[in-house]
């Protein structure tokens, strides 16, 4: 399966980079294996990068994402946090749950195109 998420940023390209998904084996503690999946990125070779932790990545390089990781594609000033269905995400609910005129800000500032 794919989805596609659009970034809609001049700096991005038409298909700048993938996310995959890949079930990877792993040695539990008592020695019996596991496995899991786990996400990866990577760059189409894209005009303008992906960045990892505000590092731009090598293209056509797969990369492992950690939880909390931060994304970033071309010069947009977009972030992408990598969480996963355990994650603590009380500073994000707490975010969302503060002063609605932010929140409407920031819905402006998209429907403008910034």
């Amino acid at each position: 399966r794919s989805s596609d998420l659009p970034i809609d940023h001049p700096s991005c390209s038409k298909q700048h980079a993938v996310l995959q998904y890949r079930l990877v084996e792993f040695t539990r503690a008592n020695g019996q294996v596991g496995r899991r999946v786990r996400p990866y990125i990577i760059d189409l070779g894209s005009g303008n990068g992906t960045f990892l932790n505000n590092k731009k990545i090598e293209p056509q390089r797969y990369y492992e994402l950690k939880e909390k990781d931060l994304l970033k594609f071309g010069f947009s000033s977009r972030e992408y946090v990598v969480l996963h269905e355990s994650s603590d995400t009380s500073e994000v609910d707490k975010n969302r749950n503060g002063d609605e005129d932010e929140e409407d800000e920031g819905v402006e500032e998209a429907e403008n195109g910034n």
